[in-house]
């Protein structure tokens, strides 16, 4: 049911989630489905936290609607949705056959697949194909215990040294989708990497809206109680287990609370903080977060089109691949994402074009208004211009565009430092860690980096999902046998 603004809760649940990201309705619909009572919370308007859209121009027939996420996630996905959401929402998921990189050291056209990055390495980069078949191996074997000293430098270093050219094709679509660098621990790259190249790279064909849509109709039709414009103050705890939220003024009872918010938000903002132990308030704050994005959206006039480029395309004027030009205010390279009216075939959507682009926090926060907006038109200037060497004459075909920055990201999904990628390795411990200082509460998220993207969010909202169903199992057995020996 979805409750309306004005609404009261009046009913206790055995789960709150908070917040309505990918891992947060992920969680919700399995516990629905496995019979729990489920109430899901969204501070914002719509569901889907980063997974998100908007409209522009809605009093003319909605005529661009952009997607915010870097559309792209491995073949995983389609697994994960027909088993915990429906075949309906797996079979919309396409792959995409066309990614390209352009930048001074080369411009390779790819389906990224591991068989076709594995003769493009050989043939073009030429490199030994036993080198390259024994990294990919390295890859697949990788899992969450492996060493942690070892970076992504170490690694590249060990199979393809001095070759920065290598470097770039393979890590550079890992940066734009889940904010890895070289000083990453090896795993962040790896595990994802391999992810991606077991059959290439997929979308959901049929935009955002439509994918959002489609689940929170799941969602509801499970059972889901949802409310929006909810934003959580406190989760309520009592003898060391959670009893419910507050939202206001108003209290929530129940048996357990998931929470999809931030890692650093659900520690240190929503929780009194005498329910952790020392040494895990310590390990939270040595948590780092990871990096921010800014993004160009723009869209095309009515009548107006561009060939077929490709759906992916990483752009760079760099002339070798480094970390900081990568997060660089100046914008020196980024990721085009183009929806042609394939992508939203059931509505009159025109052509748009979306700019991606890595970028720290840090560089935005402090900006006074001015220099602000200087710094977006900036990148709408560069965006635009650059897309234009892509496809000649672009500048003249768009009649829309729209800058968002790190503060943007923040003011809507209350990430803290508005990163998109959530946090470093290290959080995923910590979040995992969460319900065994607090009994019945847990976090799903962006953690850890490889708990990022579309699929690790939905991943980790099952996995915690499964845990609490064993925890509330735990507590009716155990007041059972309470009840049986009075």
């Amino acid at each position: 049911m979805l409750i309306k603004k004005k609404d009261k809760i009046t009913k206790e649940y055995d789960v709150i989630v908070i917040g309505s990201g990918l891992a947060g309705m992920t969680a919700a619909n399995k516990l629905a489905c496995d019979g729990r009572s489920v109430l899901l919370l969204e501070a914002h308007n719509k569901l889907g936290g980063f997974a998100t859209w908007f409209r522009r121009n809605a009093e003319k027939g909605e005529k661009h609607i952009f997607d915010i996420s870097l559309h792209g996630f491995p073949a995983g996905m389609i697994k994960t949705c027909r088993r915990y959401w429906s075949k309906e929402i797996a079979n919309k998921i396409e792959r995409v056959d066309k990614i390209r990189f352009i930048n001074p050291q080369f411009e390779i056209e790819t389906d990224f697949t591991k068989e076709d990055y594995i003769n493009i390495l050989v043939e073009k980069f030429e490199l030994k194909r036993d080198d390259v078949v024994n990294f990919f191996s390295e890859l697949r074997e990788m899992n969450f215990y492996d060493d942690k000293t070892l970076t992504n430098k170490d690694l590249f270093d060990k199979y393809f040294p001095n070759r920065n050219d290598v470097v770039r094709f393979l890590l550079e679509p890992i940066a734009y989708a889940n904010g890895s660098t070289l000083e990453d621990e090896a795993i962040t790259f790896g595990i994802v990497f391999s992810n991606f190249m077991n059959k290439g790279a997929y979308i959901f064909r049929g935009g955002t809206d439509q994918l959002i849509g489609m689940m929170k109709d799941e969602l509801i039709s499970n059972g889901v109680d949802i409310k929006l414009h909810s934003f959580v103050d406190e989760v309520l705890i009592e003898d060391g287990a959670v009893s419910g939220i507050r939202l206001g003024s108003d209290i929530v009872r129940s048996r357990s609370v998931i929470s999809n918010s931030s890692l650093h938000n659900t520690i240190f903002k929503m929780t009194d903080k005498k329910w952790f132990s020392p040494d895990f308030l310590e390990k939270a704050k040595e948590v780092r977060v990871n990096t921010s994005s800014c993004q160009v959206f723009m869209g095309l006039k009515d009548g107006e089109s561009i060939p077929d480029v490709g759906e992916l395309i990483f752009y760079s004027d760099s002339e070798s691949f480094d970390t900081d030009l990568l997060l660089s205010p100046k914008a020196h390279s980024q990721t085009f994402s183009i929806y042609y009216p394939s992508m939203r075939a059931h509505l009159p959507q025109k052509y748009a074009v979306v700019s991606s682009m890595n970028a720290r926090f840090e560089d935005w926060k402090d900006l006074d208004e001015k220099e602000y907006e200087k710094r977006k038109d900036y990148l709408i200037e560069n965006a635009l211009s650059t897309f234009e060497k892509i496809v000649p004459g672009f500048k003249d075909k768009v009649e829309h565009v729209n800058c968002s920055t790190p503060l943007t990201i923040q003011k809507y999904t209350h990430h803290h430092f508005g990163s998109s990628f959530g946090t470093k390795f290290e959080g995923l411990e910590v979040s995992k860690e969460l319900s065994g200082q607090v009994k019945g509460f847990f976090h799903s998220g962006s953690v850890g980096i490889i708990m990022s993207g579309w699929l690790g969010a939905a991943n980790y909202g099952v996995i915690q999902a499964h845990d609490l169903n064993t925890y509330l199992d735990n507590q009716s057995t155990k007041s059972n046998n309470e009840v049986h020996n009075v």
